[in-house]
């Protein structure tokens, strides 16, 4: 039996003409793994025929939105999961997603190895590398942009000389990956970091200094799982969906970052999650009203971490599935609404309301009807502050 590879294939250009060239260089069959993870563009269909029109033996197309939503955004949303305590996480959330279907599909075919169209320089070969490596590490990987030297002129040259059904001419001035967690842009003018953005670069915003009406939306959440928008039940895509258009439409979720890369350099990136960070910040604001004290402030620390895990490539790593274990439990009690305006670039917090809420009215009330035993405060002050204050006294002895 001929040897076979499972492409990672997006339908452009580089992941088109891997297929051939592929299939040239080692003799092998290539079979073409498509997943859609709400990045729009193509249909299925047409990415399935051109695989096949390019020389693919097989075409797997997968509508992966739900699973994407409920197993990836999701535990992201519950994390807060901001890198750099901004990112939320676009691209780093979708290669395990499309790791898993790879090696399912290299199961089913019978392949030996895995191939994916990501540079040298990028997270995104330590994230389908490692992921693959955790779930089938008996496959082998090869990347033919990284390890031959596979540069865009020479992929539109091998396409033209084979004939290939490829529009070459629609030559984006940027590198850009989506899904519908959010917008990822970079390279061309970018890449000069005091070059600011265009209004080209963006698709899922609205410019957010336009003026216009506010949008006012209220989202339900029970434990931890977003179920519904103004009173309308929801999946989780379609929380993701809906928000994406309403808070997109008020230019909210724009990011222009420096980022720490995991290979070690410092890259220039544009973001764009309007769904995310909406729901993001009404997660976090339930949170601060569901959520004990001390389990709050613990759990930010472990907020970061998952956040970095999942930036550097281990997904499917011990850690990060001891920490989900610890994120789940934190979500127990974070059911209840939050109520934003979402203006000008920005999704604003005015009202909160939870069966399972911890904020005690007749506490916080300086008001009539006040439970609060201001005669305990007394002595709590004197004894929380005593180990500082027998330490300054010490010191003073010492200094003087």
């Amino acid at each position: 039996m001929t040897e076979r590879i499972v492409l990672a294939y997006s339908g452009g250009l580089d992941t088109s003409v891997a297929i051939g060239w592929i299939a040239e260089e080692t003799g092998a069959e290539v079979v073409a793994v498509a997943v859609d993870v709400g990045q729009g563009g193509e249909d299925l269909d047409t990415i399935r025929k051109r695989a096949l029109d390019c020389g693919a033996v097989e075409a797997v197309v997968t509508d992966a939105r739900d699973e994407f939503a409920d197993e990836y955004c999701l535990p992201a949303l519950q994390a807060n999961a901001l890198y750099m305590d901004r990112y939320p996480l676009v691209s780093a959330i979708s290669r395990p997603v499309i790791v898993k279907h790879l090696a399912e599909a290299a199961k089913y075919h019978g392949a030996t190895t895995v191939s994916h169209g990501c540079t040298g320089k990028g997270n995104d070969q330590v994230r389908f590398e490692v992921g693959i490596g955790a779930l089938a590490p008996d496959l082998r990987v090869i990347a033919p942009v990284r390890d031959f030297a596979w540069t865009r002129e020479k992929a539109i040259a091998w396409a033209h000389d084979r004939n290939l059904p490829i529009d070459q001419t629609k030559s984006s001035p940027y590198s850009v990956d989506q899904n519908v967690w959010g917008r990822a842009v970079e390279t061309g003018f970018l890449e000069d970091i005091w070059n600011a953005p265009i209004e080209d670069v963006y698709s899922y915003t609205d410019n957010p200094a336009v003026p216009r009406d506010a949008d006012e939306v209220t989202i339900t959440f029970d434990k931890g799982v977003p179920v519904a928008i103004d009173g309308e039940t929801v999946t989780v895509l379609q929380a993701i969906q809906q928000l994406n258009r309403r808070a997109g439409a008020q230019g909210i979720g724009r990011l222009d970052m420096v980022e720490d890369r995991l290979i070690g350099i410092k890259s220039r990136e544009v973001y764009e999650a309007p769904g995310a960070i909406a729901l993001i910040t009404a997660h976090q604001e339930l949170e601060s009203v569901t959520v004990e004290r001390d389990l709050a402030r613990f759990k930010r620390g472990i907020e970061q971490r998952w956040s970095e895990l999942v930036y550097d490539g281990l997904w499917f790593s011990p850690l990060k599935d001891a920490l989900d274990t610890f994120v789940a439990k934190t979500q127990e009690h974070v059911s209840g609404e939050i109520r934003m305006t979402m203006h000008a670039g920005r999704a604003v917090p005015t009202g909160r309301r939870s069966e399972q809420s911890l904020y005690d009215f007749n506490l916080a009330t300086y008001d009539e009807g006040d439970t609060f035993d201001q005669s305990l405060a007394k002595g709590f002050v004197q004894l929380w502050g005593l180990p500082s204050k027998i330490a300054a006294k010490r010191d003073l002895h010492h200094h003087a």
